[in-house]
């Protein structure tokens, strides 16, 4: 009868921890799906720019179509993001500052356009204001911003960051170059079928960018680490109350 009254509570804590683990499981498998969905329904939102460009605009791929207004609007976005995050956490200012800096220096670059206005190619001394700008107030905490960059580095929306910075800054690049498109087409060369191939990636690329980084962001607010941090106190917590119970 010893055994069994020990084996009892034993047995109702295994059972406990078995179903907490297989809810855990499922809510993170829920999550995940439901980040996967989202996901494909905003790159379906995004590329129909394309289809609009193309068929509505009368193939209007330019500065101002709506393909690369999109492109833009989700750069500065991913700036704002990361500058309000830097003014919320000052232990991973310095790096989030760093973060936005760069974001903000590709908008500046998709912009040039406007800063033709003042002088061709003026868009270069702008970026490097805004660098200079971010490396200033980064060096304030070295220490801390390492630690920042690293974290975000080793975080898993690091890879999805890093395959949109590819698509945009590599492959769009050599996929958009001007004597492929024309080799391909020879005397049908048609310059909007290019630029739809070259902004087309840059959409995709960026909107990669912006879904990793809103999810970082989200995923490593304060209020969700805090959190984390408190369930470790509580699980013990709970379990002496369940056995003295018992």
């Amino acid at each position: 009868m010893r055994k069994g009254e020990q084996a009892a509570p034993y047995n109702k804590r295994a059972n406990q921890k078995s179903g907490d683990k297989m809810r855990e499981n499922l809510s993170i498998l829920g999550r995940e799906c439901a980040a996967f969905l989202f996901a494909t329904l905003f790159i379906v939102l995004m590329m129909s720019a394309i289809y609009i460009d193309v068929n509505w605009m009368n193939n209007a791929v330019h500065e101002t179509s709506l393909t690369e207004t999109l492109q833009e609007i989700m750069l500065a976005s991913i700036a704002v993001m990361f500058f309000w995050s830097a003014y919320r956490r000052p232990d991973l200012r310095g790096a989030l500052i760093l973060i936005g800096g760069f974001y903000s220096c590709m908008l500046i670059r998709e912009l040039d356009f406007v800063f033709d206005v003042i002088k061709h190619g003026s868009w270069v001394w702008f970026a490097l204001a805004t660098t200079a700008a971010c490396l200033a107030l980064a060096l304030r905490s070295p220490r801390g911003t390492l630690d920042g960059l690293v974290a975000f580095m080793t975080d898993r929306c690091w890879l999805m960051t890093v395959s949109g910075m590819l698509i945009v800054l590599v492959f769009s690049r050599l996929f958009g170059m001007h004597q492929l498109w024309q080799h391909l087409m020879l005397d049908g060369y048609n310059r909007v079928v290019k630029n739809i191939a070259e902004e087309g990636t840059e959409l995709l690329g960026y909107s990669l960018c912006w879904l990793a980084s809103t999810r970082y962001l989200w995923q490593t607010r304060p209020v969700r680490i805090r959190a984390a941090a408190a369930e470790p106190l509580q699980t013990p917590l709970s379990t002496r109350t369940a056995s003295s119970s018992s």
